[in-house]
């Protein structure tokens, strides 16, 4: 490849890195050989390419990161507040909230001193080799699959209460597996990050319609400030504010297609800022009036009608989030296909037959997927919290302290008091990161296994109605 990022590029890659306390003045790593102009070309020279991808501005970036976060995060936690009380709920959406925010910035440090790294398998790369690759590689497809597949459940759900179960739930999932397929072929993200827009006015309108409604029915419960559960019962809580905080695994890919990179921090800081503003509201307002009748999703705590606007509002945000982490898959294994050992195939960049029928058969391959393991797995939403302990505890939290040990040099950990908080801190991050993996797998198959001795799990494929009642 031949471009070369030009030198205020370089510049601010450098003041950036700079303040991770990991490097030296010149952007190169303590120890390590400095980074070639050609790592900085993720998609090529796009000079004369038919297809730009690096187009997006930070607020765009913003946009797109809100969308598949809040989208169906914000949905379950105010039944997360009912679970475990108002003071632990408000306690851990602002505490986990903020180390999203330290994590989701040392992801961007990371992109910044490897600018070719496109995923997670990249980082795995850089960190582990083939097989560090191979294993990040997939457990980011796998983990954005579900995903979509937890897209298409809810989709069905959403038709099924607004229609009254009406038609076959299975076609109703259909229904959304395709409109979210066709949403998915625009081949840049730039593209994707206006429907976002309407994304976020979407879900925010649906949660504004549940506020009102619970707050125009009065108080329904008792409210508590702390729970008496079972640690399985309580953590299995816990791991919904962790898949509310669950973007990080799109992060690299979204840093790729923004025109500066450097300007990652800014969509950040608006998503954090957004997201936990936003959980805290609905958390605190939905239960506050709904109290022990608190349901999940959250639009179900409303009378019939309102429900049914509720879910009509939030179709496009169903849908639109579901399309981001599509997108997100769908671009790793393309950019696998086609970049081979740094060499960019013409068929990244360009309209050719065999570029966009790759590109169509990925996508079409991954809400086919999508839509079978959420139609077939009686217990899906128990799976999904079993996948999400296993992959969002690193995606989110975990692997971003093995980031800032490999860009940290070792003689730089214990260097000054400040450094070794840092290191202690990053430690714990991991630590936090196996943590949650581990507690958040047995309280996960343990409401599998309870799911199965109260008979609660319906048939695959069934035409039997999921509406809310």
């Amino acid at each position: 490849m031949t471009s070369t990022p030009p030198s205020t590029t370089m510049d601010s890659h450098d003041e950036a890195l700079d303040r991770t306390g990991a490097y030296e003045k010149n952007g190169q790593m303590k120890g390590q050989t400095a980074v070639t102009t050609d790592e900085f070309d993720v998609y090529g020279d796009e000079g004369s390419a038919d297809i730009v991808y690096r187009t997006m501005v930070w607020w765009k970036a913003a946009a797109l990161m809100l969308a598949e976060t809040v989208s169906l995060g914000v949905l379950s936690i105010p039944s997360v507040f009912q679970s475990l009380g108002m003071v632990a709920g408000c306690i851990l959406v602002i505490g986990l909230g903020a180390t999203a925010t330290l994590t989701g910035y040392m992801i961007g440090a990371f992109k910044l001193r490897y600018p070719h790294v496109h995923n997670m398998a990249d980082a795995g790369m850089i960190l582990g080799g083939p097989i560090g690759r191979e294993v990040l590689g997939a457990a980011q497809v796998i983990f954005m699959v579900f995903l979509c597949g937890s897209h298409v459940l809810t989709g069905m759900i959403a038709f099924d209460t607004i229609t009254s179960g009406a038609s076959c739930s299975v076609l109703w999932a259909g229904i959304s597996a395709i409109i979210c397929l066709v949403l998915t072929l625009p081949r840049t993200l730039d593209g994707i990050s206006y429907l976002s827009v309407a994304s976020f006015i979407s879900i925010v309108a649906a949660v504004m319609i549940t506020m009102i409604g619970v707050g125009v029915a009065g108080h329904q419960g008792g409210v508590t400030s702390t729970a008496n559960l079972s640690f399985a019962s309580a953590f299995l809580a816990v791991t919904d504010i962790i898949f509310a905080y669950a973007g990080h695994v799109g992060f690299f890919t979204f840093i790729a297609e923004m025109k500066k990179p450097e300007d990652f921090a800014k969509a950040l800081y608006f998503l954090q800022i957004a997201d936990t503003t936003i959980y805290l509201i609905v958390g605190i307002v939905v239960y506050a009036y709904a109290g022990t009748e608190t349901v999940s999703p959250a639009l179900g705590n409303t009378g019939t009608t309102l429900r049914k606007v509720a879910y009509g509002i939030a179709l496009p945000t169903i849908m639109i989030a579901g399309v981001i982490n599509g997108h997100v898959c769908a671009k790793l294994v393309f950019v696998r296909l086609f970049r081979r050992d740094g060499v960019t195939s013409r068929h990244m960049t360009a309209h050719s037959w065999t570029g966009w029928l790759t590109w169509i058969g990925i996508c079409f391959a991954i809400w086919a997927v999508a839509f079978i393991i959420a139609e077939v797995i009686p217990f899906f939403n128990d799976l999904l919290g079993v996948i999400s302990s296993l992959f969002a505890s690193w995606f989110t939290y975990g692997i971003s302290g093995i980031f800032w040990f490999h860009l940290t040099p070792r003689g730089e950990r214990w260097a000054t008091p400040w450094q070794r908080c840092k290191t202690v801190f990053w430690a714990s991050i991991i630590l936090m990161g196996a943590f949650i993996m581990v507690a958040g797998l047995y309280a996960s198959i343990d409401s599998i296994v309870d799911g199965y001795r109260n008979g609660q799990f319906p048939g695959p494929f069934t035409c039997a109605s999921q509406a809310l009642a």
